[in-house]
């Protein structure tokens, strides 16, 4: 099931992509904490204004090296992004003004169901929501807090899919339309549960958590003018144009 966050006259709505009919047939509450029930609305899916799928409640979780060789899961960068971050498809990635060096990640993301603490990988597939696509846009700076939480520094979307075999999936990303950083979540050092499992011995996750699983290889450099694209396989693709603050 592939649910979208859609922009309306009432305001953001949660809808489900029937890929049949090629339309969003809008829910009448978060899926996430209520029932999934349509309401009887439906929005046709080139007509559609897609926000983020999900808006973190507490925080995004990240994980640098994770496509590397590294011997235990201990041995991986961990990092934190705030809600304020989040931004949709279509909306524009502002580069902030003293950064000269911005590099776009593509990422596998991983939403989060329930509140869980310690919890074994063996176990992790039952506090993932679904799945989402993230493009980490990350600043070249002397430290992570600005190199990666600034305004619009995380686009996702289009969608969550909650039913998703994710041991191989293609990762790609595109600038200009051409491809810049490509690889396959088995190559992954760790699995995503591992990686949900290991995030919840750091932190207490919460609902709407984003777990974002790291970045295949690849030149990534992005500037103002460009339109930069991540793709995941059986999810989607979530398309930012690039500017700079003024």
């Amino acid at each position: 099931m592939k649910i979208a966050r859609i922009s309306l006259d009432q305001g953001p709505r949660y809808a489900i992509l029937d890929e049949d009919t090629h339309q969003y047939l809008v829910l009448t509450d978060d899926p996430m904490f209520g029932k999934v029930e349509v309401s009887g609305q439906r929005i046709a899916q080139d007509e559609a204004q897609l926000l983020s799928p999900m808006i973190p409640r507490s925080k995004v979780v990240g994980y640098i090296g994770s496509y590397g060789s590294a011997d235990t899961i201990e041995d991986l960068d961990m990092f934190l992004k705030p809600n304020t971050a989040v931004i949709g498809p279509d909306d524009p990635v502002i580069l902030p003004s003293w950064a000269q060096t911005v590099r776009h990640e593509p990422e596998l993301a991983v939403v989060i169901s329930r509140a869980c603490k310690d919890i074994p990988a063996s176990r992790a597939s039952g506090v993932i929501f679904g799945y989402t696509v993230a493009n980490d846009v990350t600043a070249v700076a002397g430290d992570k807090a600005r190199a990666k939480a600034f305004d619009t520094a995380l686009p996702t979307g289009p969608v969550i899919e909650t039913d998703l075999d994710v041991a191989d999936l293609h990762v790609v990303s595109r600038v200009n339309g051409e491809v810049r950083r490509e690889g396959r979540t088995s190559e992954l050092a760790f699995s995503v549960d591992e990686l949900v499992a290991y995030a919840s011995t750091i932190f207490t996750l919460l609902p709407g958590d984003i777990i974002l699983t790291g970045a295949p290889a690849g030149v990534g450099e992005i500037e103002a003018g460009d339109s930069v694209e991540v793709e995941v396989e059986g999810i989607g693709v979530v398309a930012n144009p690039v500017m700079r603050r003024g």
